[in-house]
């Protein structure tokens, strides 16, 4: 028989019994759409939180406190601080691979400013702060460098603490207290938006270190230090000589282990990638069952036709047809479910994807390459399961099959 021909008994075969045939494509509808979809959700997701660890900053480097320990119990990261304005003072004179360096004090506190008040992070940091950062001042200025070093009480907000402080007005000259200490606000930063933890970035209060140092913290020590390379090749060499000066500024000894880590922006995004990529093959195995079970469905309809069909098979051998003709005949028509249910599998894909995007607030991303490969598959699934019962069809006695009730 002619391909032509072989397609046109085919459908007519699925299109006599159509409840039957969707049911066998089900599963493989389920498969591919579940597929598709997940995919599709997980490489948003990763794009999605490539695009947050790139809004930390440009080319970044923290350097923070390492762990202490007593009697074989750990206390955990940044337990042992001993992080200083010197050690910051060590990079920016020495460091040759740094653009810029700031110090970072974090404290948390009540805000009053008039009638509303909020409770917010106060992060006291230097001017080169929003280079490191790339985080622009939308109204205002930013403080200076004198305004740092004469310990200026001046601030600058994040877009969250100034409409909730100064709702529909210009917080520009304002005056507010953190901690019962008079600040004067300056500006207003540019919206961040929710970091890869989900944490607003703008519900923040920028001060300069210095005056954050002493007026709002212990005067002595700063929780980390950040720090951007001169380019994005240059983020490790500069992780290396960071560590140098910084062993240096503490006087470390050779056998003496760092009391500082250093992170990088390739090392946070790497983490989070390998999570994101680890649950999406999870939940993508997990839905490739469907396509295991739609494959077992169709193989055991079609063992169902050739039982139905046994005298039409019988007659097709015994009129000449080759054993060959009929087991091409049931694997086209096995494969043709099985594609079918694969083109509908990836318009359900399309339609989950969606929605789980909309309901997650999570950005889809479909690959031509998982759609091309995922209909492949789906017929790949109709030739290996509908093997056996064609096979079974083509090897049927043609005298047994006529007599066949």
């Amino acid at each position: 028989m002619k391909w032509k021909s072989l397609v046109k008994v085919a459908l007519r075969s699925i299109m006599r019994n159509r409840m039957r045939s969707f049911l066998t494509m089900l599963g493989i509808i389920i498969g591919v759409g579940s597929v598709i979809a997940l995919l599709s959700v997980g490489k948003g997701t990763q794009s999605d939180i490539s695009g947050r660890i790139q809004s930390l900053g440009t080319n970044l480097l923290i350097i923070v406190p390492a762990s202490s320990g007593f009697g074989g119990v750990s206390y955990g990261a940044g337990s042992w601080n001993t992080l200083t304005m010197d050690d910051v003072d060590r990079i920016e004179r020495d460091a040759t691979l740094i653009n810029h360096a700031s110090p970072v004090i974090r404290v948390r506190g009540q805000v009053i400013a008039g009638r509303n008040n909020w409770y917010t992070q106060i992060q006291g940091v230097s001017p080169d702060y929003t280079d490191i950062r790339s985080w622009p001042v939308d109204r205002g200025t930013f403080f200076t460098e004198r305004e740092m070093k004469s310990m200026s009480k001046v601030a600058v907000l994040g877009a969250t603490v100034a409409d909730t402080l100064f709702p529909g007005i210009d917080p520009i000259g304002a005056r507010m207290r953190i901690r019962n200490v008079p600040f004067t606000v300056i500006g207003v930063l540019s919206k961040k938006g929710q970091n890869m933890m989900g944490d607003d970035q703008d519900d923040i209060i920028l001060t300069p270190s210095t005056t954050a140092l002493v007026r709002l913290s212990d005067g002595k020590t700063v929780n980390s230090i950040m720090a951007s390379a001169i380019s994005e090749q240059m983020v490790e060499p500069a992780r290396t000589e960071l560590g140098l000066l910084m062993r240096e500024s503490h006087r470390l000894k050779d056998n003496e282990n760092n009391d500082f880590g250093i992170r990088t922006q390739t090392e946070i995004n790497e983490t989070a990638t390998s999570i994101t990529k680890m649950m999406t093959l999870l939940l993508s195995s997990i839905a490739g069952v469907s396509l295991l079970v739609g494959g077992i469905g169709i193989m055991n309809i079609m063992l169902v036709s050739v039982t139905e069909r046994t005298r039409e098979i019988g007659l097709r051998l015994a009129i000449g047809a080759r054993e060959a003709d009929v087991m091409v005949q049931f694997l086209v028509e096995a494969s043709i479910i099985s594609l079918m249910g694969g083109v509908l599998g990836i318009l359900f894909g399309f339609a989950a994807g969606g929605v789980i995007g909309k309901l997650t607030a999570t950005s889809i991303v479909v690959d031509p390459v998982i759609i091309a490969v995922s209909f492949l598959f789906s017929g790949v699934i109709g030739v290996f399961f509908g093997f056996y019962p064609a096979k079974k069809a083509a090897a049927l006695n043609p005298i047994d099959a006529l007599h066949y009730e």
